[in-house]
């Protein structure tokens, strides 16, 4: 499962973070971001040692979803060293997001 982020562990979590990041925001009433989800979670698992694989709930967690522009979800961020390498607005088949952490690798 990938890891809950919220903006309280946002700085922690994905900008002091040594590995690639990958973040998804979404929000529960999101039809799309339902469908992004499990492939998430599928990344998560496959690539636990390498990089941290999250999920944003932007309802519960505006702050950091307005400072990267996020205006539409599902929107899945990709951060290296604390700054954002990587965007993908709307569902995207799974290697879209592997291939954006195997770049990194």
């Amino acid at each position: 499962m990938a890891l809950e982020i919220t903006d309280a562990n946002f700085e922690e979590t994905v900008l002091k973070s040594d590995k690639p990041v990958l973040v998804d925001f979404w929000a529960a009433w999101c039809g799309p971001c339902r469908m992004v989800g499990p492939i998430i979670d599928e990344v998560s698992t496959e690539y636990a040692d390498r990089a941290v694989v999250g999920k944003m709930d932007v309802d519960a967690n505006q702050e950091f979803a307005a400072k990267y522009g996020v205006r539409n979800i599902p929107t899945v961020l990709v951060f290296q060293n604390g700054e954002v390498v990587g965007r993908q607005v709307g569902v995207a088949p799974k290697n879209a997001y592997t291939e954006a952490l195997d770049a990194l690798m």
